[in-house]
Protein backbone atom coordinates (compact mmCIF):
# COMPACT_ATOMS: atom_id res chain seq x y z
CA UNK A 1 0.00 0.00 0.00
CA UNK A 2 1.61 3.33 -0.97
CA UNK A 3 1.08 6.11 1.78
CA UNK A 4 4.33 8.17 3.42
CA UNK A 5 4.59 10.92 5.61
CA UNK A 6 7.09 13.17 5.75
CA UNK A 7 8.57 16.29 7.72
CA UNK A 8 7.09 17.26 11.74
CA UNK A 9 3.91 15.98 13.27
CA UNK A 10 2.94 17.43 16.10
CA UNK A 11 1.42 15.27 18.76
CA UNK A 12 -1.41 17.67 18.88
CA UNK A 13 -2.50 18.54 22.70
CA UNK A 14 -6.62 18.38 23.09
CA UNK A 15 -7.79 21.77 24.39
CA UNK A 16 -10.63 20.79 27.62
CA UNK A 17 -12.36 23.27 29.44
CA UNK A 18 -12.00 24.16 32.95
CA UNK A 19 -11.41 21.26 34.88
CA UNK A 20 -10.96 19.12 31.87
CA UNK A 21 -14.95 18.76 31.93
CA UNK A 22 -15.71 19.01 27.97
CA UNK A 23 -13.68 19.23 25.27
CA UNK A 24 -13.46 22.55 23.59
CA UNK A 25 -14.20 22.63 20.33
CA UNK A 26 -13.74 26.57 19.84
CA UNK A 27 -9.93 25.68 20.23
CA UNK A 28 -9.55 22.44 18.21
CA UNK A 29 -9.37 23.87 14.64
CA UNK A 30 -7.99 26.99 15.47
CA UNK A 31 -5.05 25.17 17.33
CA UNK A 32 -4.76 22.37 14.39
CA UNK A 33 -4.22 25.84 11.89
CA UNK A 34 -1.87 27.48 13.92
CA UNK A 35 -0.10 23.95 14.28
CA UNK A 36 0.20 23.24 10.28
CA UNK A 37 0.74 27.52 9.90
CA UNK A 38 4.08 27.00 12.00
CA UNK A 39 5.23 24.15 9.68
CA UNK A 40 3.59 20.49 10.61
CA UNK A 41 2.86 18.11 7.70
CA UNK A 42 0.68 16.37 9.93
CA UNK A 43 -0.68 15.93 13.18
CA UNK A 44 -1.34 13.06 15.56
CA UNK A 45 -4.54 13.49 16.89
CA UNK A 46 -5.75 11.81 20.47
CA UNK A 47 -2.33 10.33 20.98
CA UNK A 48 -0.49 10.59 24.70
CA UNK A 49 0.13 14.31 24.58
CA UNK A 50 -3.56 14.63 23.50
CA UNK A 51 -4.81 13.12 26.81
CA UNK A 52 -6.39 10.17 24.31
CA UNK A 53 -6.70 7.73 26.69
CA UNK A 54 -8.89 10.33 28.61
CA UNK A 55 -11.23 10.86 26.28
CA UNK A 56 -14.69 8.56 25.66
CA UNK A 57 -14.70 7.26 22.51
CA UNK A 58 -17.59 9.34 21.11
CA UNK A 59 -15.52 12.36 21.81
CA UNK A 60 -12.11 10.74 20.40
CA UNK A 61 -14.18 10.74 16.82
CA UNK A 62 -15.32 14.29 17.39
CA UNK A 63 -12.18 15.58 17.68
CA UNK A 64 -10.52 13.65 14.90
CA UNK A 65 -13.71 15.04 12.81
CA UNK A 66 -12.94 18.86 13.94
CA UNK A 67 -9.24 18.33 12.88
CA UNK A 68 -10.00 17.29 9.53
CA UNK A 69 -12.75 19.42 8.54
CA UNK A 70 -9.97 22.31 9.42
CA UNK A 71 -6.94 21.12 7.71
CA UNK A 72 -7.46 17.53 6.45
CA UNK A 73 -6.27 19.16 3.13
CA UNK A 74 -3.34 21.06 4.16
CA UNK A 75 -1.45 18.42 5.99
CA UNK A 76 -1.72 14.48 6.84
CA UNK A 77 -4.10 13.91 9.92
CA UNK A 78 -3.27 10.41 11.90
CA UNK A 79 -5.72 9.11 14.09
CA UNK A 80 -4.36 6.85 17.19
CA UNK A 81 -7.49 4.99 17.70
CA UNK A 82 -5.82 2.20 20.02
CA UNK A 83 -7.44 1.48 23.41
CA UNK A 84 -7.51 -0.83 26.02
CA UNK A 85 -9.46 -3.37 23.96
CA UNK A 86 -9.94 -4.90 20.26
CA UNK A 87 -13.68 -4.10 19.53
CA UNK A 88 -13.45 -0.08 20.54
CA UNK A 89 -9.95 0.08 18.88
CA UNK A 90 -11.80 -0.93 15.44
CA UNK A 91 -14.85 1.23 16.10
CA UNK A 92 -12.40 4.27 16.07
CA UNK A 93 -10.60 3.01 13.62
CA UNK A 94 -13.23 2.28 10.97
CA UNK A 95 -14.21 5.71 11.75
CA UNK A 96 -11.07 7.39 11.12
CA UNK A 97 -11.44 5.91 7.21
CA UNK A 98 -14.88 6.73 7.29
CA UNK A 99 -14.37 10.78 8.11
CA UNK A 100 -11.36 11.06 6.05
CA UNK A 101 -8.21 10.82 8.38
CA UNK A 102 -4.62 9.97 6.34
CA UNK A 103 -3.92 6.85 8.34
CA UNK A 104 -4.46 5.58 12.09
CA UNK A 105 -1.79 4.89 14.19
CA UNK A 106 -2.64 1.87 16.85
CA UNK A 107 -0.96 1.89 20.23
CA UNK A 108 -0.39 -1.24 21.85
CA UNK A 109 -2.78 -2.29 24.58
CA UNK A 110 -2.36 -1.49 28.33
CA UNK A 111 -2.26 -2.47 31.67
CA UNK A 112 -2.14 -6.02 30.86
CA UNK A 113 0.82 -8.08 29.77
CA UNK A 114 0.51 -9.83 26.57
CA UNK A 115 2.98 -12.09 24.34
CA UNK A 116 3.85 -11.43 20.59
CA UNK A 117 1.04 -13.73 19.91
CA UNK A 118 -1.62 -11.86 21.39
CA UNK A 119 -0.11 -8.29 20.01
CA UNK A 120 -0.16 -10.13 16.37
CA UNK A 121 -3.52 -11.25 16.49
CA UNK A 122 -4.87 -7.42 18.41
CA UNK A 123 -2.80 -5.96 14.84
CA UNK A 124 -4.13 -8.27 12.30
CA UNK A 125 -7.81 -7.81 13.61
CA UNK A 126 -7.67 -4.13 13.69
CA UNK A 127 -5.78 -3.87 9.81
CA UNK A 128 -8.34 -6.59 8.50
CA UNK A 129 -11.00 -4.51 10.12
CA UNK A 130 -10.05 -1.84 7.51
CA UNK A 131 -8.16 -3.84 4.41
CA UNK A 132 -7.61 -0.53 1.95
CA UNK A 133 -6.72 1.79 4.72
CA UNK A 134 -3.15 2.54 6.62
CA UNK A 135 -2.76 1.41 9.74
CA UNK A 136 0.31 2.51 11.60
CA UNK A 137 1.84 0.40 14.64
CA UNK A 138 2.79 2.81 18.19
CA UNK A 139 5.58 1.39 20.23
CA UNK A 140 6.00 3.36 23.52
CA UNK A 141 6.15 0.79 26.00
CA UNK A 142 7.12 3.74 28.88
CA UNK A 143 3.21 3.87 28.44
CA UNK A 144 1.84 0.72 27.73
CA UNK A 145 3.41 -1.37 28.96
CA UNK A 146 3.73 -3.76 25.91
CA UNK A 147 6.70 -3.38 23.66
CA UNK A 148 6.63 -3.65 19.67
CA UNK A 149 9.66 -5.17 19.12
CA UNK A 150 11.72 -4.62 15.65
CA UNK A 151 11.14 -8.09 14.93
CA UNK A 152 7.59 -8.25 15.38
CA UNK A 153 6.91 -4.67 13.80
CA UNK A 154 9.01 -6.35 10.16
CA UNK A 155 7.04 -9.43 10.77
CA UNK A 156 3.87 -7.76 10.77
CA UNK A 157 5.18 -5.01 8.17
CA UNK A 158 5.40 -8.34 5.73
CA UNK A 159 2.58 -10.25 6.54
CA UNK A 160 0.18 -7.41 6.25
CA UNK A 161 -0.67 -5.04 3.06
CA UNK A 162 -1.70 -2.31 5.10
CA UNK A 163 0.05 -2.12 8.17
CA UNK A 164 2.17 0.92 6.42
CA UNK A 165 4.56 1.78 9.08
CA UNK A 166 5.31 2.36 12.56
CA UNK A 167 5.80 5.15 15.28
CA UNK A 168 8.82 4.28 17.38
CA UNK A 169 8.95 6.33 20.95
CA UNK A 170 10.93 3.50 22.21
CA UNK A 171 13.48 5.52 23.49
CA UNK A 172 16.46 3.05 22.15
CA UNK A 173 18.06 4.07 18.83
CA UNK A 174 19.70 0.68 18.30
CA UNK A 175 16.05 -0.40 18.08
CA UNK A 176 15.33 2.51 15.47
CA UNK A 177 17.84 1.76 13.52
CA UNK A 178 17.30 -2.32 13.71
CA UNK A 179 13.60 -1.00 12.27
CA UNK A 180 15.12 1.43 9.49
CA UNK A 181 17.44 -1.82 8.09
CA UNK A 182 15.16 -4.82 8.22
CA UNK A 183 11.53 -2.77 7.57
CA UNK A 184 10.42 -3.61 4.06
CA UNK A 185 10.94 -0.77 1.33
CA UNK A 186 7.97 1.89 1.40
CA UNK A 187 7.45 1.32 5.37
CA UNK A 188 7.21 4.56 7.42
CA UNK A 189 9.62 4.54 10.20
CA UNK A 190 8.71 7.72 12.49
CA UNK A 191 10.79 8.38 15.21
CA UNK A 192 8.85 9.58 18.34
CA UNK A 193 12.01 10.55 20.99
CA UNK A 194 12.84 14.21 20.74
CA UNK A 195 16.10 13.71 22.09
CA UNK A 196 17.22 12.06 19.01
CA UNK A 197 15.47 13.38 16.26
CA UNK A 198 18.72 15.01 14.36
CA UNK A 199 19.89 10.93 14.85
CA UNK A 200 17.27 9.86 13.44
CA UNK A 201 16.50 12.16 10.56
CA UNK A 202 20.38 11.16 9.45
CA UNK A 203 19.83 7.62 9.44
CA UNK A 204 16.82 7.60 7.19
CA UNK A 205 13.71 8.32 9.18
CA UNK A 206 11.79 10.66 7.05
CA UNK A 207 9.06 12.62 9.59
CA UNK A 208 8.53 12.55 13.56
CA UNK A 209 5.94 12.85 15.54
CA UNK A 210 6.29 15.09 18.82
CA UNK A 211 4.35 16.20 21.91
CA UNK A 212 6.74 19.70 22.33
CA UNK A 213 6.40 20.28 18.75
CA UNK A 214 3.20 21.81 20.42
CA UNK A 215 5.30 24.31 21.43
CA UNK A 216 8.49 24.66 19.48
CA UNK A 217 7.85 23.25 16.39
CA UNK A 218 10.20 25.74 14.78
CA UNK A 219 13.17 23.64 16.42
CA UNK A 220 11.79 20.32 14.91
CA UNK A 221 11.62 22.03 11.36
CA UNK A 222 14.98 23.76 11.55
CA UNK A 223 16.36 19.79 12.30
CA UNK A 224 14.40 18.50 9.67
CA UNK A 225 15.16 21.37 6.41
CA UNK A 226 18.87 21.52 7.37
CA UNK A 227 19.24 17.83 7.55
CA UNK A 228 17.29 17.67 3.92
CA UNK A 229 19.89 20.25 2.65
CA UNK A 230 22.82 18.35 4.99
CA UNK A 231 23.89 21.94 6.60
CA UNK A 232 24.45 19.46 9.66
CA UNK A 233 26.07 21.54 11.90
CA UNK A 234 23.17 24.21 11.79
CA UNK A 235 20.58 21.27 12.12
CA UNK A 236 22.47 19.94 15.10
CA UNK A 237 22.41 23.32 16.38
CA UNK A 238 18.31 22.96 16.23
CA UNK A 239 18.87 19.38 18.13
CA UNK A 240 21.00 20.97 21.21
CA UNK A 241 18.22 23.70 21.41
CA UNK A 242 15.23 21.21 21.23
CA UNK A 243 16.92 19.18 24.21
CA UNK A 244 17.04 22.03 26.29
CA UNK A 245 13.72 22.33 25.88
CA UNK A 246 12.48 18.94 26.74
CA UNK A 247 14.20 19.77 29.96
CA UNK A 248 12.40 22.62 30.62
CA UNK A 249 9.19 20.58 29.26
CA UNK A 250 10.24 17.43 31.87
CA UNK A 251 9.48 14.70 28.72
CA UNK A 252 6.33 15.23 28.55
CA UNK A 253 5.63 13.76 31.92
CA UNK A 254 3.21 17.16 33.13
CA UNK A 255 1.46 17.73 29.84
CA UNK A 256 -0.11 21.36 31.56
CA UNK A 257 3.84 22.20 30.94
CA UNK A 258 2.82 21.94 27.04
CA UNK A 259 -0.10 23.71 26.84
CA UNK A 260 1.05 26.65 29.44
CA UNK A 261 4.27 27.07 27.34
CA UNK A 262 1.92 26.95 24.30
CA UNK A 263 0.05 30.38 25.88
CA UNK A 264 3.56 32.08 25.76
CA UNK A 265 4.46 31.17 22.61
CA UNK A 266 1.21 32.78 21.42
CA UNK A 267 -1.71 30.04 21.69
CA UNK A 268 -3.89 29.50 24.49
CA UNK A 269 -5.02 25.23 24.04
CA UNK A 270 -7.05 25.78 27.57
CA UNK A 271 -7.01 23.16 30.06
CA UNK A 272 -5.79 19.78 30.92
CA UNK A 273 -8.16 16.76 31.91
CA UNK A 274 -7.89 15.26 35.58
CA UNK A 275 -6.51 13.34 36.94
CA UNK A 276 -3.80 14.92 34.76
CA UNK A 277 -2.79 18.75 37.17
CA UNK A 278 -2.76 22.24 36.07
CA UNK A 279 0.25 24.04 36.77
CA UNK A 280 0.37 26.51 39.98
CA UNK A 281 1.30 30.30 39.90
CA UNK A 282 4.86 29.43 41.16
CA UNK A 283 5.23 26.80 38.40
CA UNK A 284 3.96 28.78 35.78
CA UNK A 285 6.60 31.73 36.69
CA UNK A 286 9.42 29.64 36.73
CA UNK A 287 8.42 28.39 33.56
CA UNK A 288 8.43 31.35 31.60
CA UNK A 289 11.69 31.96 33.65
CA UNK A 290 12.92 29.19 32.22
CA UNK A 291 11.81 29.70 28.38
CA UNK A 292 13.00 32.79 28.43
CA UNK A 293 16.39 31.80 29.26
CA UNK A 294 16.37 29.29 26.62
CA UNK A 295 15.58 31.91 23.95
CA UNK A 296 11.69 30.76 23.88
CA UNK A 297 10.47 33.59 24.39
Amino acid sequence: MNFRIEGIVPAMVTPFTKNGEFVDFDRVGPLASWLVKRGAAGLFVCGTTGEGHLMSADERMAVLEEVISTVGKKAKVIAQTGCLDTATTIELTRHAQECGAAAVAVVAPAFYSYDNEALTKFYKDVAGSVKEFPVMLYNIPGCAKNAISPALAIQLANEVENIVGTKDSSGNMIELTQLIAGAPKGFNVINGVDEYHYQAFCCGTKACVSGPANVVIDLHVGIYENVKKNNLKKAWSFQAKLAAACTIFQYGRKLSLFKEGMRLRGFDPGCVRPPQCELNAAEKKELAKKMEQAGLI
